[in-house]
């Protein structure tokens, strides 16, 4: 059974769903962490969901502009610091000491885990990310456009990926936004801060310097998604959907599987 990639992925509705119902919408994400040109070990952490790439949730304290209504897509997405571990995992690259935090690009492997406790139904979403920083609306980052694009439901023009990035800078509360003032993550204390980072910062401008130079959306873009439904002890449930072909020319082959 397939249902075509220019429909909603036959997943998304009661993944969203169940997402909407949880009391807090945090899910497990595992990333690959390079230790040596031999040694790959895996990193995961809490981190919270922030809605589907080009259809985040409404918040009527937003001041940023909006992109038009009308996208879509069945990526959905987190924000991060540029600063954090995770960032440079997914790049797919160390950390290189005294340059700028990556920008925009291609991530590699991932995996996203919701445990939807009133549903009772675990999702497991394996794919691959893309990061998207202050850069986006470059010549250099048009590539990371074009290959989001692909997954991305809607027509004309108007759609604008740095418009996105501040949508969800604005969708954050000030004192959010203030942690990407904070000092770098993991750094020890003794260390010398620079200008503007401090905890516990409130951040009321959209386009704040140094909290939008470490600020990124996370998008992930799930090629095979595990749903495992225990609301039944007695019968319990579970799917494969399996990304077939390229965006939304592609499709979904869905098999029901023991648990």
């Amino acid at each position: 059974m397939a249902e075509t990639a220019r429909s909603p992925a036959p997943w998304r509705a009661s993944f969203l769903a169940h997402v909407k119902d949880m009391d807090e919408p945090s899910f497990n994400l595992s990333t690959l962490h390079r230790i040596d040109d031999t040694t790959i070990v895996p990193r995961s952490r809490t981190v919270i969901y922030r809605g589907m790439w080009a259809d985040m949730p409404v918040n009527s304290k937003n001041q940023a502009e909006l992109n038009p209504k009308g996208f879509e897509s069945d990526l959905p997405t987190l924000t991060t610091d540029a600063r954090m571990e995770k960032v440079p995992e997914m790049l797919n690259s160390g950390r290189d000491n005294g340059k700028e935090p990556m920008q925009s690009g291609k991530g590699g492997p991932i995996e996203a885990v919701f445990w939807c406790s009133k549903a009772k139904t675990q999702w497991r979403l394996r794919g691959h990310s893309y990061i998207i920083g202050p850069d986006i609306g470059s010549d250099a980052a048009a590539p990371v456009r074009a290959a989001v694009e692909r997954h991305m439901r809607g027509s004309g023009n108007e759609f604008s990926f740095t418009r996105e990035l501040t949508a969800h800078f604005g969708n954050l509360s000030p004192m959010m936004r203030g942690t990407f003032r904070n000092p770098p993550p993991g750094t020890p204390l003794s260390e010398t801060l620079s200008a503007g980072e401090a905890l516990g910062q409130k951040v009321e401008d959209l386009d704040d310097a140094v909290a939008r130079k470490n600020f990124r959306v996370v998008i992930i873009v799930p090629e095979e998604v595990d749903q495992v439904d225990l609301s039944d002890p007695e019968r319990v449930r579970r799917w494969s959907y399996m990304h077939v072909g390229e965006g939304t020319a592609g499709s979904w082959k869905i098999t029901e599987t023991w648990p």
